[in-house]
């Protein structure tokens, strides 16, 4: 079961561009609870409160109960809007979560297993082509992360979603997905090119020395001759 955690609101009986300036003027951040066949409900949230909330980490998969006058609105964050210069919270979005629901998230990755790939100590380097993948997930199982193991990859391999483990009530959108791959150092391609022209040089040098005792040979002929 995932983790909920509160908040407490009140209501915004005004909406606007007006309205907002004015919660946030007040230490407050506007905000709008949607979804679950319902009207949309404007509210007001503690600036501080929700600041922390969002720079707690995982905003965006976390489950809160909404208090809003005495009733609880289970919900989750679909989006955030922070000020370009300072960073405070200007407006949330969440999404209504009945019981049982199922939505699309977008979860983090976590690669494990770097330090000790093949790949990365031949020289490569890990390169993650996808920070976050887009899920359905059962809203009570909702992972903070889902973990990428690399500790096999050799240079030029890649990870897909096909190939991770999904926890329980997780389910890829895009199995193809690629996740990550282990990049070449610079100048492997030459190296790899110099590699397998070397066996090749190797067996012609035999060819040639084999040449040379045939042609010492036909002298001895001709004595024989005489």
């Amino acid at each position: 079961m995932a983790t909920v955690k509160e908040l407490k609101a009140t209501a915004r009986p005004k909406a606007g561009k007006g309205a907002a300036r004015a919660e946030r003027r007040a230490g407050r951040v506007p905000a709008v609870i949607y979804g679950g066949n319902q009207p949309p409900l404007t509210i007001s949230l503690d600036d501080k409160e929700t600041r922390l909330s969002i720079f707690a980490g995982h905003f965006l998969t976390t489950i809160f109960n909404i208090e809003l006058d005495g009733k609880k609105h289970r919900v989750i964050p679909r989006d955030f809007s922070l000020d370009p210069v300072k960073d405070f919270p200007l407006h949330v979005d969440f999404l209504r979560l009945g019981a049982g629901a199922t939505i699309r998230v977008s979860i983090p990755l976590h690669v494990t297993g770097a330090d000790v790939s093949p790949g990365v100590k031949r020289g490569g380097t890990v390169n993650i082509v996808n920070h976050a993948v887009e899920v359905e997930a059962d809203a009570d199982h909702i992972p903070q992360f889902i973990e990428v193991d690399v500790s096999k990859l050799e240079i030029n391999s890649s990870v897909h979603l096909a190939d991770v483990a999904l926890p329980k009530g997780v389910k890829a959108l895009r199995a193809d997905q690629t996740l990550v791959t282990v990049v070449p150092p610079s100048g492997y391609g030459e190296e790899q090119k110099a590699a397998a022209a070397a066996p090749a040089a190797g067996a012609a040098a035999p060819a040639a020395g084999a040449a040379a005792p045939a042609a010492a040979k036909a002298p001895a002929g001709g004595d024989k001759k005489k």
